[in-house]
């Protein structure tokens, strides 16, 4: 069993968070940089699902692993 866990936006993710991920988080993170949000308060959040792990931040956007793939998730409004 794996322990998940979370962190602030513009934190350093986990040792857990695979480099291809961690990728992804900084990308998603520029992202909401440059639309202007205000994620002060915002965390993501680690958890496994069946071994693999699965990162989402505050707002719903999901991020995972698929084989070799990084598949990134958005909530639309």
């Amino acid at each position: 069993m794996q322990i998940g866990t979370r962190w602030p936006v513009g934190g350093e993710p986990p040792a857990a968070v695979p480099v291809a991920m961690r990728a992804a988080i900084a990308d998603e993170e520029r992202t909401l940089v440059e639309l202007g949000a205000d994620t002060a308060a915002w965390r993501w959040t680690l958890t496994f699902l069946e071994g693999q792990p699965v990162v989402e931040l505050d707002d719903g956007t999901t991020i995972r692993l698929d084989g070799d793939d990084v598949l990134v998730t958005r909530e639309q409004p």
